[in-house]
């Protein structure tokens, strides 16, 4: 039974709860579900980084951790779905498909070995536990990707995002409960320059696997990975700006995975590992000072081609530009001797954070916390309803899916559950699905996507009396809309709107003085 501190909030608290009450209600297959369900409300909220093969997950999950632990180049463990989570020993388990585990260690660089010396086709996936303060507050997932060359490996990466096939009518008690609650409860989805019919096919599967209604961005962001790549001049309005011509196309994207996720940003992946895990030295930084001493034609000339760059005669070694590309790229070379230009006695850990302030990473941070820690309690309520009806649903029973059926109704009546009408309404607005003013709209999409009181009142700044006199304004606006003039669907969510408003009004009234 989770620790009750650990819960994200009074929703996940209500589901625990219904789970344990219904347990003694339902066969023992479905209650052991029920306690799978249970033990995940109470872990930290999972997030899958997937996408295509070749997109650079990896590269992004070092660099969320803070680690250079998993394996960027292709080799057994890259097939498998790796879960990195906090543990106060630094070990891996394997987790074998009949349930077996298997404890290794880490590589001598501190890496997942590449090669396990196991056979790949009897694992079910990694488990790697880490001492690492971020993986505290949330698991993070390393997925095989998307078109990758075998089909196992997508299998893997389906069956986590929701898009595997259940058997409904299997009695096998470990593969119903494992199937219905083993997905993410949110994905950072990773792509490069173009998006393709299956990252839309992968992300509308995992978003109907872990909503308990329809299904939203809530628990869906993006990042246009190799942001560095992208050839400016092909984008219209970027002029010779790299990063401009990436936030274009990653805002463009955004409008094509609508409403599947949350937001598009912009991110160099191997900019962020080098400088986040470690990887950047004062070695590094001395070999920067030494290629900046060139002069600027030959620098020029040498930053074209990666080729040039390493094949250029000059003073320094090949073997150590060949290092700095491998860790920086020509983009991240560049911004070094930018800045090493403007001041040539600056230190190497200012170095490695201005390369950091490049990779675009703590925009990536900062989105992660809005969208999934700030709405922890929500996303992993819903996901966890989700499972509790799929798992009612696999039972057969006709009585044991109504009984658990009417609790959940019970449950969403309750006012902690409100949150849950909220994202739906957020997801309906988003997708498209219900047709508002475009000031209301946005209006609506803020309430429902940011954490903080005065941004979701849109009066950032304002006093907790300026605060409390907007919300119920704008709830009293929204409830007469609901009423008169407004269509079936748009009245639906103008009642959550003006529901939410409320709340937020009694919230600062009842935390005043």
């Amino acid at each position: 039974m989770p620790d009750q501190g650990r819960l994200a909030g009074p929703l996940s608290m209500s589901v625990a709860a219904l789970c344990r009450r219904l347990q003694p209600q339902v066969s023992a297959r479905t209650a052991a579900g029920f306690a799978e369900v249970v033990r995940r409300l109470g872990a930290p909220l999972q997030v899958a980084v997937a996408g295509r093969i070749k997109s650079g997950k990896s590269t992004l999950v070092n660099a969320l951790i803070g680690r250079r632990v998993a394996p960027t180049d292709v080799g057994e463990c890259t097939r498998l779905v790796t879960r990195f989570q906090y543990g106060t020993v630094d070990r891996i388990e394997v987790v074998f498909r009949n349930g077996r585990k298997q404890v290794l260690p880490f590589a001598p660089d501190g890496s997942i070995p590449a090669d396990l010396g196991l056979d790949i086709a009897a694992v079910s996936h990694l488990e790697a536990y880490l001492t690492s303060a971020v993986l505290q507050g949330m698991t993070v997932i390393d997925t095989p990707g998307l078109g990758s060359l075998d089909a196992a490996s997508v299998s893997r990466t389906e069956e986590l995002l929701g898009a595997a096939k259940q058997d409904q009518g299997s009695d096998e008690l470990d593969d119903t409960s494992r199937n219905a609650v083993a997905g993410a409860e949110a994905v950072l989805y990773v792509v490069t320059q173009g998006v393709r019919a299956d990252d839309h096919q992968a992300l509308a599967a995992f978003t109907a696997a872990t909503a308990s209604r329809e299904a939203g961005p809530v628990n869906a962001i993006a990042v246009l990975n190799k942001a560095d790549t992208i050839a400016p001049e092909s984008v219209e309005g970027a002029g010779d700006d790299v990063w401009k011509a990436a936030t274009i196309l990653a805002e463009k994207q955004a409008a094509l995975l609508k409403p599947r996720v949350a937001d598009v940003l912009p991110v160099i992946g191997l900019l962020a590992e080098t400088a986040e895990s470690g990887q950047f030295t004062s070695a590094d930084a001395e070999a920067l000072r030494r290629l900046a001493a060139l002069d600027e034609a030959t620098l020029e000339t040498m930053l074209m081609a990666a080729d040039i760059f390493t094949g250029w005669e000059c003073d320094v070694p090949a073997g150590t530009r060949l290092r700095l590309l491998e860790k920086l790229d020509l983009h991240g070379v560049r911004r070094a001797l930018d800045a090493i230009r403007a001041d040539p006695d600056i230190p190497a850990g200012s170095l490695r954070r201005i390369l950091l302030d490049a990779s675009g990473l703590a925009a990536v941070r900062a989105r992660l916390n809005v969208v999934f820690a700030a709405r922890a309690d929500g996303i992993k309520a819903a996901a966890a309803l989700a499972s509790v009806t799929a798992l009612a649903h696999a039972s057969g029973d006709p009585a044991e899916r109504q009984r658990v059926h009417d609790a959940i109704e019970v449950l969403l009546a309750r006012p902690e559950a409100h949150q849950l009408r909220l994202l739906e309404a957020l997801t309906l607005v988003a997708g498209g699905a219900v047709d508002l003013p475009e000031d209301l709209a946005e209006e609506v999409l803020r309430v429902g996507s940011n954490a903080d009181l005065d941004a979701q009142l849109g009066l950032p700044g304002g006093t907790r009396a300026e605060l409390a006199a907007h919300a119920l304004e704008r709830a009293g606006w929204w409830r007469s809309f609901a009423s008169f003039g407004a269509t079936p669907a748009q009245s639906r969510v103008a009642h959550v709107v003006h529901r939410a408003y409320f709340l937020i009004w009694q919230q600062l009234r009842e935390n005043r003085g």
